[in-house]
C-alpha cells in the first residue's frame, strides 16, 4: 500500500471533517494540519540546514580560518621584519665600530712606521754630518800640515837667498820650528 494514498485518503477525510465544521462558524483549528505544517516546516529546515546552512557554515569557518591564519602570518611577518631591521641596524653598528678600529689600527700603524722612518733619517743625517765633520777636520788638518810645509820651503829658500849660504839639514828643521811656532802664536793671538 502506498504511504501517499493513505495519507492522501486522511486528508480527504481531514478535508471533510473540516469543511463539515466550517459551516459551524468560528475558528477552528485542526491539529492534522498544525502536525503536517509542522513537519513540512521541519523537513524545509533540515534540507536548508543539509544543503545551505551546512555548506555555508562550513564555507564561513575556512575562511574564517584563513583569515585568522593571515593575521597570523601578517603579525609573524611584522615581527620578522622587526627584528630584521634590528639585526640589520646590529650588525651596521657593528661594522662601523669595527672599520672605526681598523682605521684606528692603520692610522697607529702609519704614525709609528713614519716617526721610526724620521728616527732612521735623523740618525742617518746625524752619522752624515759626523763623518762630514771628521772628513773636514782630518782635511784641514791636512792642508794645515800642506801649507806649513810649503811655507816652511819658501822661508828656507828665501833665507838661503837672503843669507847667500846653504844650511844644513839639521839647522833648516830647527829654524822652520822656530818659524812655525811663532806664526801659531800669533795667529792665535788674532
Amino acid at each position: 500500500m502506498d504511504i501517499l494514498a493513505v495519507v492522501g485518503g486522511q486528508a480527504a477525510d481531514v478535508v471533510t471533517l473540516t469543511a463539515a465544521e466550517a459551516g459551524s462558524g468560528g475558528l477552528v483549528i485542526n491539529i492534522f494540519w498544525i502536525i503536517v505544517a509542522s513537519a513540512n516546516f521541519l523537513l524545509l529546515l533540515a534540507l536548508l540546514w543539509a544543503f545551505g546552512f551546512g555548506p555555508v557554515s562550513r564555507t564561513l569557518a575556512g575562511r574564517r580560518s584563513r583569515i585568522e591564519q593571515g593575521l597570523a602570518d601578517a603579525e609573524q611577518a611584522r615581527r620578522d621584519r622587526e627584528s630584521a631591521e634590528q639585526e640589520r641596524l646590529s650588525t651596521l653598528a657593528d661594522a662601523r665600530r669595527e672599520a672605526n678600529e681598523i682605521l684606528a689600527r692603520a692610522q697607529k700603524v702609519a704614525t709609528e712606521t713614519r716617526e721610526a722612518d724620521i728616527a732612521a733619517t735623523k740618525e742617518d743625517i746625524e752619522r752624515i754630518r759626523e763623518r762630514a765633520t771628521s772628513d773636514i777636520e782630518a782635511e784641514r788638518t791636512r792642508a794645515i800640515a800642506d801649507l806649513r810645509a810649503e811655507v816652511a820651503e819658501l822661508a828656507l829658500a828665501a833665507a838661503s837667498k837672503v843669507v847667500g849660504e846653504s844650511m844644513t839639514d839639521a839647522r833648516q828643521r830647527r829654524l822652520v820650528d822656530e818659524f812655525l811656532a811663532e806664526s801659531a802664536s800669533s795667529g792665535e793671538r788674532s
